[in-house]
């Protein structure tokens, strides 16, 4: 049976929900905030960016996937789409420092 977990992250600008979903084969984990999402690789960035969404994703590998909200904070972000660009979001920053940038603009 898949395993599905909410939680409220915390961080100093504000909070957002993670989610992590977990099955036998592999897992996902995203943060919501309410301008958009620190995400793992598996959320696809060109169809967030063709519905002009801000996402910031950073990537596990199967040696360090990304499994619960706290591995996405401490992720490097690897890709974003303009819109988070616009706020700040940068790839190289940290996916905390992602999150804050988007919880400023709240």
């Amino acid at each position: 049976m898949p395993k599905i977990v909410t939680e409220t992250v915390e961080i100093e600008t504000g909070y957002a929900t993670g989610l992590s979903v977990q099955w036998a084969d592999g897992q996902f984990v995203v943060i919501v905030s309410d301008n958009g999402l620190l995400a793992c690789g598996a959320i696809d960035v060109e169809v967030m960016e063709e519905f002009d969404n801000v996402i910031a994703v950073a990537e596990g590998t199967p040696e360090q996937p990304l499994v619960v909200p706290e591995d996405l904070l401490n992720a490097e972000i690897s890709r974003t789409t303009g819109k988070a660009e616009a706020m700040g979001i940068k790839p190289g920053m940290s996916g905390k420092e992602a999150l804050e940038k988007m919880l400023k603009n709240d």
